[in-house]
């Protein structure tokens, strides 16, 4: 891979240096709320200097390992899923363990969402994300507690370098979100979607839990995944792919995300420290282990941290949606669970509550490294 020079030579400023005003830059870009689609609607060629990535950030993905064998994302059949019994449910968990030991992150088929669905949901996104900047503006926000928000980068006053999408929030405290709350070009298709993935949360929180040699109810007695936000991302073509990305490296600060993704690709996961390849499956969804489950857990189950490119084809469109702790919970502590923890294996975290959790995350931003450090005990057992 070329190496991108430490500064834009279309202007020969450094990027960091003392005469490029960041600041300047982000509140002007922000101040239009049209976000990445608006500078490709207004004709941009290059790509503006508050979205370029320093070199280390656009390593290239490998397909192999050190073995030279093929790294390939897990594919877990849910077939029958609550229903299976026996065999057939024994080897449902056991692969979900696996992949959450190992990976984080799994894709899931014969998930219960109808194809229709799942297709409907993108097509909302897009229609979402290309209407006219006049329309879309109305919904322009920064404060995470509007109920229905759209915006370009979340963490855009507080990142080094901003990332090549928008995105759409949806806010579903307790479970619970009004219809007329949504947009009108995309309401009927979230309505749908959100209630089919709401019965698949269900699903996978027991059998997470049972993964986990628990009682198939212990996750949902933690409450710890009754609310939700559903973000929608729009990936859109970019004229300098190699000079940014779309989601800078990073895991979630929640317990567990679903993703439906188109079938541009651009996923990528860090896995035995490769890059590899989320090749969107047919007819899937991603599940990945968010932070808070890794913390729960002691480091049983992996948070996995991900990336994503942009590229000369598109737009790419996802939705993401993360379970987190009702409005009840929000401030209810979480630490280590006690059915993991001996004089061998001592608790690796100290407790915290999502709100605290997500006050760090969102004070650092994506800055390509975990959050998980900041809670760590400093006396462990490794």
């Amino acid at each position: 891979m070329a190496m991108v020079p430490l500064f834009n030579t279309r202007r020969l400023v450094p990027l960091d240096g003392p005469d490029y005003d960041r600041p300047r830059e982000v509140k002007e870009f922000d101040e239009t709320k049209a976000g990445v689609k608006g500078l490709l609607d207004a004709g941009v060629v290059n790509i503006p200097r508050m979205f370029i990535h320093p070199p280390e950030n656009l390593q290239k993905a490998t397909s192999l390992d050190a073995r030279g064998l093929r790294l390939q994302v897990p594919v877990i059949d849910l077939h029958q899923g609550l229903e299976a019994t026996g065999k057939r449910r024994d080897e449902i968990v056991s692969e979900i363990r696996a992949a959450s030991e190992t990976w984080g992150i799994f894709q899931i088929v014969n998930h219960g969402i109808p194809v229709g669905v799942a297709e409907e949901m993108i097509e909302a996104v897009r229609h979402f994300h290309e209407q006219p900047k006049e329309v879309k503006m109305d919904w322009y926000s920064r404060d995470p507690e509007q109920k229905v928000r759209y915006y370009c980068n979340g963490d855009l006053h507080v990142s080094k370098a901003a990332n090549w999408r928008d995105s759409i929030a949806c806010n579903y405290k307790d479970g619970m979100l009004e219809a007329d709350a949504l947009p009108l070009v995309c309401r009927e298709a979230i309505g749908k979607y959100m209630e089919c993935l709401i019965r698949l949360k269900e699903i996978l929180c027991r059998l997470l839990s049972e993964a986990l040699g628990l009682s198939n109810d212990f996750l949902a007695s933690l409450d710890c995944m009754k609310s939700a936000s559903l973000v929608c991302h729009y990936y859109p073509f970019c004229p300098e792919p190699d000079l940014t990305l779309g989601a800078t490296k990073h895991s979630d600060p929640a317990f567990l995300t679903l993703l439906l993704q188109d079938n541009i690709g651009g996923l990528q996961v860090l896995h035995q420290n490769h890059w590899v390849d989320a090749h969107p499956a047919k007819g899937a969804l991603i599940a990945n282990i968010g932070d808070l489950l890794q913390l729960i857990t002691n480091d049983k189950f992996k948070s996995v941290e991900h990336r994503v490119l942009v590229g000369q084809v598109g737009p790419r469109i996802s939705a993401a949606c993360f379970f987190y702790p009702s409005t009840v919970s929000a401030s209810r502590p979480y630490g280590p669970i006690h059915e993991f923890l001996s004089e061998t294996n001592l608790p690796r975290y100290r407790e915290t509550h999502h709100k605290e959790y997500q006050a760090y995350y969102s004070s650092k931003g994506l800055d390509g490294t975990s959050a998980l450090p900041h809670f760590k005990l400093h006396q462990t057992n490794g």
